[in-house]
């Protein structure tokens, strides 16, 4: 058991599989053999990281009535099957965003103008956000 956990004293004996993630929380406290040498991965990508995020200068053509423009952004540490989310620092009621992780560590995010009138938005702030999935 790990002395350095709080609910490691509470499990007992062992007579099933066990979850290490409720061992060790957060991830990062658990030993290097279970979480990843975090000096050979960096700071950044060790395997209990499930969060990763981005930013991007974005200046978004004129969009027209129901119009598209994309962008590719570099999220390190994605990969298919993670959920992404995109948010733009501007008034964007009426320009719809998407994202999905397109390939390893690339994100594409998709603007759609989802009203009657063309927009033309000055240059924002484009954030990036990519959650690993869970495995059942």
């Amino acid at each position: 058991m790990c002395p350095s956990s709080p609910r490691a004293s509470s499990i007992g004996l062992f007579d099933g599989p066990i979850d290490l993630q409720l061992l060790y929380e957060p991830p990062e406290a658990a030993p290097a053999v279970l979480n990843g040498t975090p000096l050979l991965t960096g700071a950044q990508f060790g395997s209990g990281r499930r969060e990763f995020a981005a930013e991007v200068s974005w200046d978004l053509p004129n969009l027209a009535p129901a119009a598209t423009a994309l962008i590719d952004g570099t999220v390190n540490g994605a990969r298919a099957g993670d959920l992404a989310s995109a948010s733009l620092v501007s008034s964007t009621r009426f320009i719809e965003l998407d994202a999905a992780v397109w390939s390893n560590n690339t994100v594409r995010v998709m603007a759609r103008n989802i009203s009657a009138a063309t927009f033309d938005l000055a240059a924002a702030t484009l954030s990036v956000g990519v959650v690993k999935r869970r495995v059942p």
